[in-house]
C-alpha cells in the first residue's frame, strides 16, 4: 500500500494549476498585473471624464432648478460667446504659462547645480531640501502667502523702508503663490535629465573652443530640452486646474473657481466649462510629444533611451 502511495502522481493543487498556467506566458503575467490598476483607472478615472462629458450637454430646468438630461449645446455656445467665460478661460491660460516660465528659469539653475555641481552627499541634501516644502500641507504654504500678501503683512513691512508695496491679492499673488507651489514638480525632472548628460559631452565642447554660453545653447538646453518641457506639463496642468489659491489669494475669477461655484446650481455648464482645461491640455500633450517630453518621461522611469544607462561621467 505504501509503495502504492510513493508511485502515484503528486495531487495538483490549484496554486500549481495557476502557476503553470502563467509559466512562460510572459504578456499574460504583465495583463495580470496591471488588470486591477487599469480597470481602476477606467472606471474611476476614465469613467468619470465621461460622464463629465455627457453632463456638459444637459440643462438644467428654469422652473425646478434640476437637472435635465436632456441633450443641448447651449451650454457651449454660452462659454464661447460670452465674452466673460473667454476672458476667464485666457486669464487662466496666461497665468499657468507665466508660472510654467518662471518655475522653469528658477528650476534650470538650481537643478545643474544639483546634478553638475554638488558632490554625493551635497545632491542628496539639496534633494531632500527641494523635496520638504511637499511634506507639509498644501492649505498651509497658501495660508502663509495669504499672511504675507496681506495688506500690512510680512511683505509689505519688508518693501516699506524701500517706499514700496506688496502686490496684495489680484493676479500677480497667485502667480508668485503658484510658482512656489509648484516649482519642486519643474525641479526634480529637469534635475533627472541633467543627470543622464554625459559630462564627456560638456568636457568635448569644452576642448573645441565652447564657452560656457554656447555649451548651453547648443549642448545642454537641447539634450534637457524634453525634461523641461515634462517638468512643464504638471506646472502648467497643476496650475490650469487649481480652484482653491485664486480663491485665497484673488478675487478674480478663473476657470476652476468658476467650475466650483456653478457645481451646485449649474451643473451642465460647470462640466461644459471643465471641458476647456481638458481640451488645453490635449493640444499641449501633443505639443510635448513631439518635443520629445514623453520619451524622458520613460527614460526617467528606467526604459532605455539614448542617454539612459550612460555614465555621467
Amino acid at each position: 500500500m505504501e509503495a502504492a502511495d510513493a508511485l502515484s502522481p503528486p495531487r495538483v493543487t490549484v496554486g500549481r494549476r495557476v502557476a503553470d498556467l502563467f509559466y512562460g506566458r510572459h504578456r499574460l503575467t504583465v495583463g495580470s498585473l496591471l488588470a486591477g490598476p487599469l480597470g481602476w483607472l477606467v472606471v474611476g478615472y476614465l469613467g468619470s471624464l465621461a460622464v463629465l462629458f455627457a453632463a456638459a450637454f444637459w440643462n438644467v430646468n428654469s422652473l425646478t432648478g434640476e437637472v435635465a438630461q436632456t441633450f443641448t449645446t447651449d451650454n457651449f455656445k454660452t462659454i464661447f460667446t460670452e465674452s466673460v467665460y473667454r476672458t476667464v478661460a485666457l486669464r487662466t491660460v496666461g497665468i499657468a504659462a507665466a508660472v510654467t516660465v518662471t518655475d522653469a528659469l528658477l528650476a534650470f539653475p538650481v537643478a545643474f547645480y544639483m546634478a553638475k555641481v554638488a558632490r554625493r552627499r551635497g545632491k542628496a541634501v539639496l534633494v531632500v531640501a527641494v523635496l520638504m516644502p511637499l511634506w507639509s500641507s498644501y492649505l498651509v504654504k497658501v495660508y502663509s502667502w495669504r499672511v504675507i500678501l496681506s495688506s500690512g503683512g510680512v511683505l509689505d513691512w519688508a518693501l516699506h523702508p524701500l517706499g514700496i508695496q506688496g502686490p496684495g491679492y489680484g493676479n500677480l499673488a497667485v502667480w508668485l503663490v503658484m510658482s512656489y507651489l509648484w516649482l519642486p514638480y519643474m525641479i526634480l525632472p529637469i534635475f533627472a535629465g541633467l543627470e543622464r548628460i554625459p559630462d564627456s559631452l560638456l568636457a568635448a565642447s569644452e576642448d573645441l573652443g565652447g564657452g560656457p554660453f554656447t555649451t548651453f545653447r547648443r549642448v545642454i538646453l537641447p539634450l534637457a530640452l524634453p525634461a523641461v518641457v515634462a517638468g512643464s506639463i504638471f506646472t502648467f496642468s497643476l496650475t490650469l486646474g487649481d480652484y482653491i489659491t485664486p480663491q485665497l489669494v484673488s478675487n478674480n475669477d478663473f476657470i476652476g473657481t468658476v467650475v466650483y461655484s456653478n457645481i451646485t446650481n449649474n451643473l451642465p455648464l460647470a462640466s461644459a466649462f471643465a471641458t476647456v482645461p481638458v481640451l488645453i491640455m490635449i493640444v499641449y500633450l501633443l505639443i510635448a510629444r513631439k518635443l520629445g517630453a514623453f520619451e524622458h518621461l520613460c527614460c526617467s522611469a528606467g526604459a532605455r533611451g539614448s542617454l539612459c544607462g550612460r555614465p555621467s561621467g
